[in-house]
């Protein structure tokens, strides 16, 4: 596979899409291919102008683009909703372009909404946060619509899973994924189940 050729590896006929930025795409990516009703999930770019951004321009700061991911998801079996639960939750949406040991605006928190509706559960969901005093700071995920996604280069893509050994993956993403397998039990697909 050539850098940003697609990287879907199921049929995705007939499936949602949602696209998420919340720090480092690897650990993104690893939550929600993990939960029941998620078909794929692509690492990649989004947020930006440039055409076929690389990871070396990204990861510089040098466009506008965060880390994304793409979701891939059946409706019947997972909600938006709970895409968005589980997003909120599986990073840290009071930091900006920041997200533990990464920084840089390429780690910025974003949702990016595919319809009036999917801004409306977004902006409602924030607002139930906040209004519960979840986090001690206030949340400055950025909402915003939907332009492009390009699919990160190949070797990011189901970077957790191929590469456990990597310091990165061993010191700070096995950790956040643990802790996530332990909280979502209940959704995670019967592989990921104790």
């Amino acid at each position: 596979m050539e850098a940003n050729a697609p990287a879907v590896p199921v049929d995705t006929t007939g499936l949602a899409k949602a696209t998420f930025a919340g720090g480092c795409f690897w650990c993104t990516e690893a939550y929600f291919e993990r939960l029941q009703g998620v078909e794929a999930v692509v690492s990649g770019y989004s947020g930006g102008k440039k055409a076929n951004p690389t990871y070396q321009e990204v990861s510089a700061g040098a466009t506008d683009y965060a880390e994304a991911v793409q979701v891939y998801y059946d409706p019947e079996i997972i909600s938006y909703q709970e895409l968005l639960e589980v997003f909120f939750a599986t990073h840290d949406p009071t930091t900006l372009n920041r997200q533990g040991p990464d920084h840089g605006k390429q780690y910025r928190s974003v949702v990016f909404y595919r319809s009036p509706e999917e801004k409306r559960l977004v902006d409602d969901y924030i607002q139930k946060l906040e209004e519960a005093g979840t986090y001690r700071d206030d949340i400055v995920t950025k909402v915003q619509p939907f332009k492009k996604f390009w699919d990160a280069e190949p070797y990011h893509q189901d970077y957790y899973r191929l590469n456990p050994n990597d310091p990165y993956v061993r010191s700070v993403a096995r950790p956040k994924v643990l802790k996530f397998e332990s909280n979502y039990a209940k959704m995670l697909k019967p592989e990921y189940q104790d």
